[in-house]
């Protein structure tokens, strides 16, 4: 997800996408540990968007 795509979306809208995308990099994770994935660069990109939303929603809280 690109940050323009992210600025795009509302705070609640956030919120939801955080959660889904935080659930989704554990089950990555807990997939890897037991077989390796067939792309384990999905886990650094599912990581690196849960830190925009985050990064993002705290900017929106702050205004």
């Amino acid at each position: 997800m690109k940050q323009s795509e992210i600025k795009e979306l509302s705070i609640e809208e956030l919120k939801e996408k955080l959660v889904e995308l935080k659930k989704q990099h554990a089950d990555l994770k807990m997939a890897h540990a037991i077989t390796p994935l067939e792309n384990p660069l999905q886990i650094r990109k599912t990581r690196r968007t849960v830190a925009r939303l985050a990064t993002e929603l705290t900017k929106r809280e702050l205004q």
